[in-house]
């Protein structure tokens, strides 16, 4: 887990013996829940591991509501957006002691990193981040750029044991490197009040209802904004989509209708991302038995992270293709089990 001493004494002496400053370097999009999640589980966990210190936040993913959300959850903290050369995120940069990456699926901002380390010459970190090769195979490496960024840290955790092997068959000789778990474990964030409007206008009762995320095999990012990706590669991802969607779709559609022919409770059908809930009808609930289907509920518009976990909190169970609800269902009690897909690469592994 996160280190408290070893966090101290990256930051120097100096640092150390008044309120030292993290900028958190969090934030990687907002039509994911999960991606959402990281930045409060980070900061609830670096409050409670390191309370003498101050985070700043610096994310550029603060729309569809996050930034009020944070806001509201945590009314004192200072949150700056933009590149390294911009006031605010210069200005941060001369107050932090130490930056952190947060939580991700790779060193997401390892440009952003390789910018504080250039113009500060302060230490940083990497918490709970997956860190692949450049191709999971025999004798990969990884890319020079990324060696040096990760060699030039105080400290790097992986949030699985795959990513852990891979820095250790590195040999780098840099950082202190261990294991943390994805920041969404440690979140704590909720919004009760909205989750029960939701629960009571859908005839859901607390623990009696089992939620369910679909997940296709590739995100179709293509669909909502812009990507580097080839359209050789893009007709491929659409093609492995088209091939188990219907399969993977029924397996679930099993689950569901086992829950509620021999439990007699709900099921409520919600998505982790957004493009999510425009497949939960025609993949999950409209080839579902008629007898099974009057005990079904649906969740039609995209949420955020606290309503979702305050949802999850209420529910006998989570049963998700997705990697991220399960984990917020665990942060709040709640019993889980996640679906791996193959594509959805060595994070799995989280688990």
């Amino acid at each position: 887990m996160f280190s408290r001493r070893l966090f101290l004494a990256a930051c120097g002496a100096k640092a150390a013996a008044r309120s030292p400053v993290i900028l958190l370097r969090s934030g990687w999009q907002t039509v994911n829940i999960g991606d959402i999640a990281h930045t409060p589980g980070v900061l609830q966990i670096l409050s409670r591991e390191i309370p003498e210190a101050r985070a700043i936040l610096w994310s550029n993913a603060l729309d569809l509501g996050v930034r009020e959300m944070l806001n509201r959850h945590f009314p004192e903290l200072r949150i700056v957006s933009g590149e390294p050369n911009d006031p605010q995120v210069r200005e941060a940069f001369d107050r932090a002691d130490f930056l952190l990456h947060g939580s991700g699926p790779s060193l997401v901002a390892r440009t952003h990193v390789d910018a504080w380390r250039a113009q500060t010459g302060k230490p940083y970190g990497v918490f709970g981040t997956t860190i692949q090769k450049e191709a999971e195979a025999a004798g990969a490496a990884f890319s020079a750029d990324l060696r040096t960024s990760l060699n030039g840290a105080s400290l790097v955790y992986t949030r699985e044991t795959r990513s852990l092997q891979n820095l250790r068959d590195e040999k780098l000789d840099g950082p202190a490197i261990g294991f943390a778990p994805d920041g969404t474990f440690g979140l704590d964030i909720r919004d009760d009040q909205r989750a029960e409007q939701f629960l009571s206008a859908n005839g859901l009762d607390k623990g009696g209802f089992l939620a369910v995320i679909p997940r296709l095999r590739y995100t179709p990012y293509h669909k909502f904004r812009q990507v580097t990706r080839t359209k050789e590669e893009i007709d491929r991802r659409e093609a492995v989509n088209r091939r188990w969607e219907k399969d993977d779709a029924a397996k679930l559609r099993e689950a569901i209708t086992a829950w509620v022919r021999q439990t007699k409770r709900r099921v409520l059908l919600c998505p982790e991302m957004t493009y999510e809930v425009e497949i939960l009808r025609p993949l999950l609930f409209d080839p579902l038995p008629a007898d099974v289907k009057s005990s079904v509920a649906i969740r039609e518009k995209y949420w955020l992270t606290d309503e979702a976990a305050s949802v999850y909190r209420r529910a006998a169970g989570v049963l998700s293709c997705e990697c991220h609800s399960p984990i917020l269902a665990a942060s709040q009690g709640t019993p889980c089990a996640y679906v791996h897909q193959p594509e959805d690469g060595i994070k799995g592994q989280m688990w």
